[in-house]
């Protein structure tokens, strides 16, 4: 029987520590030790800035490892704010810099930093860094959607700025539902970190003064819980996607999408208080507990990292970058 975290029990980064290095955030892990092999990858190294941002009282070794984070990403960014994602053990970038997720993450990250606890320095830092990148835009709606997760966030910080508000109305041309009597998603299928699309319109529009993009965004979010609860528990879209009359359960289920769905559902309480909110996100927690599809926990208590996906016979037990962070998510929110 896996232990169950204590209500104010301490969350242990340990296991983003061991990966990470002086570099950055390892991407994959062969069960919990890192795939040097594999480097790093900015859409880990900015969700990591989000995590340690989020930490109450952050230690010394842990803003030392966000001075590392940050410089990761401050590295990853051009002149013109796009962003290179992958970077080989060797320091030497795989990819051309472009604005796909990893440029939206970014900025997400950016922002965390911004206005989070931690020191002067880094926090003017990633405001200047999150400006060069806001001069950027993208294709992707999802980019979109994190991008202005992290302006929303700039904006706790800075009221009015330009960049950021310049941000947040990008994702008020991100697509809305559709019929109440149909498929109502913006998609012809779910994919992944879904709810960040339904939280990025609930963040824009409360902060633009949108109602209309706060209703469509908290009907989306709401959808979205509907359908990916089964049997009194989350069931999450699995790693393929799923569209209207497919079979569920599915799998490889992936934690990307619980951390994205309890994020969600803290945003959509702070601008409702409406508490049932915050039950889903405590549904996620249960999540990773074991109250699954496959009744099997999805973190390691004994490392502090996240399994990389749920299986119907049970669970990855390799705990890369996504999932732990997934996990240290799911627990902050449910502080």
């Amino acid at each position: 029987m896996t232990p169950t975290p204590e209500p104010g029990e301490p969350v242990s980064f340990e296991h983003l520590f061991r990966l990470s290095d002086d570099t950055g955030l390892f991407e994959h892990a062969r069960g919990c030790l890192p795939r040097r092999e594999h480097g790093y990858c900015v859409d880990d190294v900015a969700r990591g800035l989000v995590v340690i941002s989020r930490a109450p009282d952050p230690s010394p070794a842990l803003a030392a490892l966000a001075d590392r984070y940050l410089a990761f990403v401050s590295h990853a960014l051009g002149p013109d704010g796009t962003c290179h994602n992958r970077l080989g053990y060797d320091r030497r970038w795989e990819d051309q810099r472009g604005t796909g997720d990893w440029w939206g993450r970014a900025l997400w990250g950016l922002g965390s930093v911004v206005a989070g606890s931690g020191a002067r320095r880094q926090r003017d830092e990633a405001l200047d860094r999150f400006t060069l990148a806001a001069g950027a835009r993208s294709l992707w709606p999802r980019a979109t959607a994190f991008g202005a997760l992290g302006a929303a966030q700039v904006l706790r910080a800075v009221p009015g700025d330009p960049a950021a508000t310049t941000v947040l109305r990008a994702a008020l041309t991100l697509g809305r539902p559709g019929p109440a009597d149909g498929w109502p998603w913006p998609e012809a299928r779910l994919s992944y970190a879904n709810a960040a699309w339904a939280e990025a319109l609930i963040a824009a529009g409360a902060a633009l003064d949108d109602g209309d993009a706060v209703a469509d965004g908290l009907r989306l979010l709401g959808w979205l819980v509907d359908a990916q609860t089964d049997g009194g528990h989350l069931s999450p879209v699995p790693h393929c996607g799923w569209g209207p009359g497919e079979p569920r359960p599915g799998f490889d289920q992936q934690p990307i999408e619980v951390a994205a769905l309890a994020d969600a559902c803290v945003r959509a309480h702070a601008v409702t208080g409406d508490g049932g909110w915050l039950q889903v996100s405590a549904g996620c927690m249960a999540w990773f507990l074991g109250d699954n599809d496959a009744a099997t926990p999805m973190h390691d208590p004994a490392t502090g990292g996240g399994l990389d996906g749920l299986e119907a016979g049970g669970a990855n037990r390799n705990q890369g970058a996504e999932s732990t962070l997934a996990w240290l998510m799911v627990q902050l929110a449910n502080r």
